[in-house]
């Protein structure tokens, strides 16, 4: 295919836009001009494909021969990219290592768009320090999720009609563990298809060896200084999963309920003697051991210190106390305390040294506390206990209330606040050190304003429930002796052998032990995951010697507390070394709406469909335009403009590809080889519109790595867009033609071909870390690639640039855009060449008539009839005048331009039909029946319409005068 022929196939190379639209990233929509190419005498251009270099080990396809990236060879690049080994860290560099603990997502999972975005973030991190020739490692896994993995496991073997209990805990984690060897490789490969650049040779699993010996070590050594005990206490409960679970795991949901209002009568009082209560659930009523009231609450001060009945249980008395902690404004200002089960009374009860009492067997019925209500489930027993009470006169009312519901986050009931027997760590030693390394400057929080929600958490941080009543996990590493008191005798060992061992040690060697049946909270594993996966607690392991402490962890903000301070927590006490130096924190990904998404609204993305439809690229570069810290809508809008943004840079890479020189043309090459970008004299050599996007490509290479190493992957985003679609594509592209088309002489177009060249190879490294597949793509059907981009050096920054010449050929670009801007006003045809005077200083006009050819193609202008000058034209009058800068003038002669005699008829045809539309308009204005009736918006409206035609009227008026003198002047 000729240069011509793919001219003609392909106008989108050919396309220049005015610099005044809006970036395609808000969606706007672009004018085009094409330039016919039946000149060409260049004959030394590439008629010869590079295609074939591109494919030679079959992985790789040219522009030259494929229309568009084909988003199928983004499997094959990646398989290619593990296979050379890029992944690994190359320890020879001798700088430090770039380290990165990729969150593990649950091996039950499949990929949404919260991991799409952590994948993205993270593997632009990765990339771009790669490139800076740093050792980087980004070490993936996965982690065995407790609840999830098991309550899936329990659902299939429900579909086969076994139970959990009748398996026993040997086969049932037999079962689960066959399940994880089938199922949980999905989310790792999905992974892979967003073009993670992990170190798989380093894959963990948190239920490996290695990482629950760590976990086994990190419970020991706390438990060895006091900061594990066992207790009964207050616990987030799933009745149906039968464990407690953590805060993380519930999710609160604004639900229609009923408040119910009961009576409770004042023992030893008359019939009118009662306080009346209001509560969501009367079924825990039964739990009462006090009725609360404010103590500035004049209508119930006559009852503090007497004793209430609590309905329906036989007259058990309960006393009447007063706190300020009780709201006298919300029901009936009136608290029932039932601190077994609210988490709010059983603080109170503590403060106040009241009796704890439990209604409810971990399955959610009610237990014999509650009297002939035992053995109901919680809200079968709210309705009985309900018509009891209206029977007996004791319920006053229900009416509709709004509740805040806790749910959890896996099986979707509600969870039940409960006293339960559980393990907790000591938080607080522990907070107090991750609060000092905020202080101290050893850990950055991006964005910064987290820093504030990080240190009241941990200021006001509570004791961490770590025990869970589940069979998949991590055994709680406690044994108890057989006939002894749980709570009084136990032993903390590393394995069976060692608990045994102590025992007999202490109890004599007929004793008898049994481990503790439950199991570790997931998160406790996960917070040594930044050092037990680099082989900690052997700190003379390699890879913990080298890679820790590891240098960012990014992750969701929702989970700084859950997790990322756990981590922080953990790192400093086992190692007495924050785990990483930055935290970088993203936001949730929602809908176009701003609505979280969700499977109830129907309003989820799928991260594989979007791929299949936009490609990775798109999804990436979509993802990674966010700001830190704050929530993405996520809109089919912006995924279809970063497509085109894709389509762009291959039909870019197209024309480079097809202006370079043949290669078998040797001196040409050597030539384009022996240029010296990096020196001040090459630059200042260089014509205007090459000097001008070197320089605006250096400019930008500098603040592109600034960006990046400042954690501003938005702006970095942004900016390249900007660079390679406005000044690249739009201008240089554009402005190179004249070069390589209309030049004729050799050592010009060398010069084309060679910024070209230049330019684009840096873009595309440029953008590798946000778009990796067609960056690569593209890389590899350039010439004399001698190593893949994905380990290609960072462009250096600091090069040499000239400002003064930037802003001469924006002056260049001002004067394009106002001539194009009134060939447009006028109607003039798109192929036609017009003539122009340019008026000019001197210094002016001599750098502008050396780009005459350049102005004649980007402003179609006859180049014949380009005139330069310091002062106005004979026929300036007559002429369409326009200001593009300061000291910048043209003239384009009306006659020129348009038949000015078929202009004024037409013209004036149009001047008649906007004053009849803004006659009526101004007649519908001054009817009083009108403005008093129509509503105010409608009003508003005609209103507004009217005063555009009125300013439509007045230029069409002057358009008129214009031409009308124009044509006078003319006789």
């Amino acid at each position: 295919m000729s240069l011509h022929q793919m001219a003609v196939s392909h106008p989108f190379l050919l396309s220049s836009r005015s610099a005044y639209n809006l970036n395609p990233l808000f969606f706007s929509k672009r004018s085009r001009f094409r330039f016919p190419l039946s000149h060409s005498r260049f004959t030394s251009i590439n008629r010869r494909s590079f295609a074939v270099a591109a494919s030679e080990n079959g992985t790789f396809t040219s522009p030259e021969s494929v229309k568009s990236f084909d988003f199928t060879s983004e499997e094959r690049i990646y398989n290619w990219w593990q296979s050379q080994g890029y992944f690994r860290p190359k320890l020879d560099s001798g700088s430090a290592p770039f380290v990165v603990s990729m969150p593990p997502p649950n091996v039950t999972g499949s990929l949404h768009m919260g991991h799409a975005m952590f994948v993205t973030l993270e593997d632009i991190m990765v990339r771009y320090h790669r490139m800076r020739g740093r050792p980087t490692l980004w070490l993936p896994g996965t982690d065995h999720a407790g609840i999830a993995t098991q309550l899936v496991v329990e659902r299939m073997l429900a579909s086969e009609g076994i139970k959990r209990v009748e398996l026993g805990r040997d086969e049932f984690s037999k079962r689960v563990w066959e399940w994880k060897e089938k199922y949980g490789g999905t989310i790792t490969n999905q992974i892979k298809r967003l073009g993670a650049s992990c170190d798989w040779t380093r894959e963990c699993f948190t239920l490996d060896e290695q990482l629950s010996r760590a976990v086994i070590e990190a419970f020991v050594r706390l438990h060895e200084k006091g900061l594990i005990y066992q207790g009964s206490y207050m616990v987030n409960w799933s009745p149906k999963l039968q464990t407690a679970v953590s805060d993380l795991e519930v999710e609160y949901s604004e639900e229609p309920g009923t408040l119910y209002h009961i009576k409770y009568r004042v023992a030893g009082g008359s019939r009118s003697d009662f306080l009346t209560i209001a509560t969501t659930r009367p079924e825990t009523l039964f739990g009462d051991v006090a009725i609360a009231v404010n103590p500035q609450d004049e209508r119930y001060s006559k009852y503090v210190g007497k004793m209430a009945i609590v309905p329906m249980t036989y007259g058990r008395h309960v006393p009447i106390i007063s706190d300020k902690y009780v709201d006298k404004d919300f029901g009936t200002g009136v608290l029932k305390i039932s601190p077994g089960h609210d988490h709010n009374d059983y603080l109170l009860a503590r403060k106040l040294g009241l009796p704890i009492l439990n209604v409810m067997n971990k399955d959610g019925t009610l237990n014999e506390v509650a009297g002939l209500y035992c053995g109901l489930d919680r809200f079968e027993a709210r309705k009985k206990l309900w018509s009891e009470l209206e029977e007996t006169d004791l319920a006053v009312k229900k009416e509709p209330h709004t509740l805040r519901v806790p749910r959890s986050q896996r099986g979707g009931e509600i969870i039940e606040p409960l006293v339960s027997k559980q393990w907790f760590v000591t938080m607080e030693p522990l907070a107090e050190k991750a609060l000092h390394a905020v202080e101290k400057g050893e850990l950055a929080i991006i964005p910064e304003r987290f820093e504030k929600i990080y240190n009241h958490w941990l200021t006001n941080i509570k004791d961490w429930c770590i025990s869970r009543q589940l069979w998949w996990g991590h055994r709680i590493p406690v044994w108890y002796i057989v006939g002894k008191d749980c709570e009084e005798e136990y032993i903390v060992a590393r394995s069976a052998e060692d608990a045994l061992m102590k025992a007999r040690d202490k109890y004599g060697k007929d004793v008898e032990i049994y481990q503790d049946p439950d199991v570790l909270d997931t998160w406790f594993s996960s917070a040594l995951w930044p050092f037990s996966t680099l082989g900690w607690p052997d700190e003379s392991a390699e890879d913990f010697k080298r890679f820790y402490p590891t240098t960012v962890l990014e992750t969701g903000h929702d989970i700084l507390f859950f997790w990322v301070a756990r981590m922080i927590m953990m790192g400093i006490e086992f190692t007495g070394t924050v785990p990483f130096s930055y935290v970088y924190l993203h936001g949730l990904i929602r809908d176009s709406q701003g609505r979280k998404m969700s499977k109830t609204l129907g309003n989820v993305i799928d991260p594989i469909d979007t791929i299949k439809e936009f490609g990775t690229d798109a999804l990436r570069f979509t993802l990674a335009l966010g700001t830190a810290g704050q929530d993405l809508n996520l809109s089919t809008e912006r995924l279809t403009a970063n497509k085109a943004f894709t389509n762009k840079l291959w039909n870019a890479g197209k024309f480079v590809l097809y202006s370079l020189p043949n290669r078998d043309n040797v001196s040409g090459w050597q030539n384009i080889q022996d240029c010296k970008f990096n020196t001040e004299e090459y630059l200042l050599g260089l014509p205007l519109p090459e000097c001008w996007v070197v320089s605006k490509l250096h400019m930008l290479i500098d603040a592109v790595t600034e960006s990046y190493n400042k954690f501003f992957f938005g702006d970095v985003g942004r900016e390249i867009y900007d660079f390679f679609w406005g000044d690249f594509a739009d201008w240089y592209i554009e402005a190179s033609k004249a070069r390589l088309y209309h030049s004729g002489d050799d050592s010009v177009t060398l010069v084309a071909q060679t910024v070209l060249l230049y330019v684009f190879e840096n873009i595309l490294k440029l953008l590798h870390p946000f778009m990796p597949f067609v960056t690569e793509e593209l890389w590899q059907a350039l010439p004399n690639r001698t190593e893949a981009l994905i380990i290609s050096a960072w462009p250096q920054t600091s090069l040499p640039r000239n400002t003064n010449l930037v802003k001469r050929f924006e002056n260049l670009q001002a004067l394009t855009r106002a001539i194009r801007n009134a060939r447009a006003e006028y109607s003039v045809e798109p192929a036609k060449r017009i003539s122009a005077s340019i008026v000019g200083s001197e210094d002016v006009i001599q750098y502008i008539s050396e780009e005459k050819e350049v102005l004649a193609l980007l402003s179609k202008l006859d180049v014949d009839n380009i005139h330069f000058t310091g002062s106005p034209p004979e026929d300036a009058k007559q002429s369409v005048h326009l200001v593009a800068s300061e000291g910048l003038e043209a003239y384009l002669p009306l006659a020129d331009m348009v038949d000015i005699s078929a202009e004024v008829e037409r013209l004036t045809k149009r001047l008649s039909k906007m004053q009849t539309e803004y006659e009526g308009l101004k007649a519908r204005l001054s009817s009083p029946k009108f403005i008093e009736k129509a509503p105010e918006d409608i009003v508003r409206g005609v209103q507004e319409k009217a005063a555009e035609a009125e300013e439509k009227i007045n230029l069409t008026k002057h358009r008129l005068d214009f031409l009308k003198s124009t044509v006078v002047l003319s006789q």
